[in-house]
């Protein structure tokens, strides 16, 4: 595309990452790289961030401490943060609060450069390199070319691919291609659709339900995929609300937004008109309608490495693991809403093993050598993808990724080439409070060569490499307020930092979310999280104060010390209300 000779002007940006898409596995990475030392140019299209969890698409994000019986898996890095800072901000969970949020996380980055309402257009591609990405950006009328080392395609709709020539699939595998069981006999190219939804509140008392003229009108209950009964919960809409799987998931978006909207409408129509559950309806009013669909599916990137079926029924074992999933795959009917025409399920969850390894050598094109990915368009099956999909695993690809391009550009490496030293990448992840089943972080030996005592119990889980419950084991030091753990050296040593990782009660579900009742999610910071605490020295021979750190929202806390001293203290000031707290781990640097 050349844009040398248009009216609208052009501007251009160097960076060493350049991270297209900013849903919520794009704003990881970027977030990750621009944190890791990398100048980092964050094109996205949509004027808030979050891609199908911002308040265009409200969908909750999910990973793998959903659909399993085992706890303690929720995904915790970048996202946990950002989990935890809206809790503290937005305890009536309102979307303008959470874009904010989102928003100021980017922002927060000097390294960082985001170009919102800003669509890639065009890419400059040089044998097996992309050269550089064009955007046009509408609310300025105003043409970006951004050049960098790296490309990052976190679009959902793998919009670099066709673009640059890199690899990519649409539709479902054969059975016998990756000797998956669960997909059909032969490939073809259909999807799992997407879905738009709604979202109510309770009034003072009845409000009238008017549909537009064009809306579907449902007479029975059995017309909609929710079964033969009566509707009972609508706070949010449905997402089985759902086409696209037999159409062009992208060609097609805008006249299956339209046939979407005649559904919903339908629908609530329906419930306040019509369902036989229409009186406990009859106080709630239509607040909110979905206009950008929210997608599950389209194309897939061919990587060094495609996950399969078999890959996460075999628990994703991985030499260079840098990010995990857990969700069921859930793969959904292409016919969507109308397959209980046919009387099929709209969807169908086979259960996976929680948690399983995603590769390095699925988020890397085995075509374009500077070209990475993370999110739904990543190297899989569609068997595969059905699980992976799901933003909270997205968030862990996101943080992966971007942590692998900031490390690939300072060393001068494509992402293929950081496979020699990926035990250095998973640490560096494992560092900043990812999870890697079967990882375990590794220590330096300040903190591995000093005495590690401590008031009440055994502190030694502190430094065992696993920073939160696996199995029965806690991995933690249980601690009340003024319980302290210390570590103390044969001779004063250089300490730059101290970082704690804190309880922010992985067991419960933090989404945020109208789709479930208040009663079953937390809406403020949890009760066992250290509000406060204190960071001690030890200077010739006495506990001298370091740091003290209040009002604190965070899981992870680095604190700086930055001096010479005998030996490191953590003394627990306050929790949020609980009588104990566990620390996961304490350690130096």
């Amino acid at each position: 595309m050349n844009t040398e000779n248009r009216t609208f002007p052009t501007i251009e940006h160097d960076v060493d990452l350049c991270v297209v898409g900013g849903g919520m596995a794009g704003l990881c990475a970027a977030v990750s790289a621009a944190r890791h030392g990398a100048s980092v140019a964050l094109v996205h299209d949509r004027p808030v961030l979050g891609g199908n969890a911002s308040s265009e698409c409200r969908v909750h994000i999910c990973g793998a401490d959903r659909h399993n019986a085992l706890p303690n898996l929720r995904e915790t890095g970048i996202l946990e943060e950002i989990r935890l800072e809206n809790l503290r901000r937005n305890p009536t969970r309102s979307w303008g609060v959470w874009d904010t949020v989102l928003h100021e996380t980017l922002l927060a980055e000097p390294n960082l450069k985001p170009l919102l309402n800003c669509s890639v257009m065009d890419a400059e591609v040089a044998g097996r390199r992309i050269e550089s990405v064009i955007g046009y950006q509408s609310t300025t009328e105003t043409f970006y070319r951004v050049r960098a080392r790296l490309f990052a395609d976190c679009s959902g709709d793998g919009v670099l691919a066709p673009l640059s020539g890199a690899g990519f699939r649409i539709g479902r595998e054969g059975r016998d291609e990756y000797g998956e069981s669960l997909a059909p006999p032969q490939p073809d190219d259909k999807t799992m659709g997407m879905s738009l939804l709604f979202q109510t509140r309770k009034c003072d008392g009845p409000v009238p339900c008017i549909p537009p003229a064009w809306a579907y009108r449902f007479e029975d209950c059995d017309e909609l995929p929710s079964g033969r009964k009566a509707h009972g919960f609508w706070q949010m809409g449905y997402w089985w609300v759902e086409l696209g799987g037999e159409h062009d998931s992208i060609r097609d978006t805008e006249e299956l937004r339209d046939e979407l909207l005649k559904i919903a409408w339908g629908v609530w129509d329906h419930i306040k008109n019509r369902c036989p559950n229409r009186d406990a309806a009859a106080d709630w009013a239509l607040e909110w309608m979905q206009f950008l669909p929210a997608k599950r599916e389209s194309r897939r990137y061919l990587g060094a490495h495609v996950l399969s079926q078999k890959d996460l029924e075999e628990g994703g074992r991985f030499d260079d693991t840098v990010s995990y999933g857990g969700w069921t795959m859930d793969d959904h009917d292409p016919a969507g809403f109308r397959a209980v025409r046919s009387s099929r399920p709209p969807t169908t969850h086979h259960k996976t093993p929680s948690p399983y390894g995603i590769p390095l050598r699925s988020l890397y094109s085995r075509d374009i050598e500077n070209l990475m990915f993370a999110g739904r368009c990543h190297s899989a099956t569609h068997m595969a993808m059905s699980s992976t999909r799901v933003m909270g695993t997205g968030c862990s690809m996101g943080q992966a990724v971007g942590s692998a391009a900031a490390m690939a550009c300072r060393r001068g490496l494509t992402p293929a080439e950081l496979l020699d030293d990926v035990g250095e990448l998973q640490q560096l992840l494992l560092r900043d409070d990812c999870y890697l089943p079967g990882v375990a972080q590794r220590f330096s030996a300040l903190t591995v060569d000093a005495e590690l005592t401590a008031g009440t119990g055994d502190p030694s889980p502190l430094r065992d490499g696993l920073s939160r419950p696996v199995g029965e084991d806690t991995h933690a030091w249980t601690a009340s307020p003024g319980d302290w753990a210390a570590y103390t050296f044969d001779s004063p040593r250089r300490v730059n930092t101290a970082t704690l990782i804190l309880d922010s009660a992985l067991d419960e579900d933090i989404q945020m979310s109208h789709h479930r009742p208040v009663d079953q999610h937390r809406m403020t910071l949890p009760e066992q999280l250290p509000e406060s605490f204190r960071i001690e020295g030890l200077i010739d021979g006495e506990w001298s104060r370091l740091a003290e750190v209040g009002d604190n929202c965070r899981r992870m806390v680095r604190v700086s010390i930055e001096r010479e001293v005998g030996g490191v203290r953590f003394v627990l000031g306050a929790t949020r209300g609980a009588e104990s707290s566990r620390i996961y781990a304490f350690y130096l640097d």
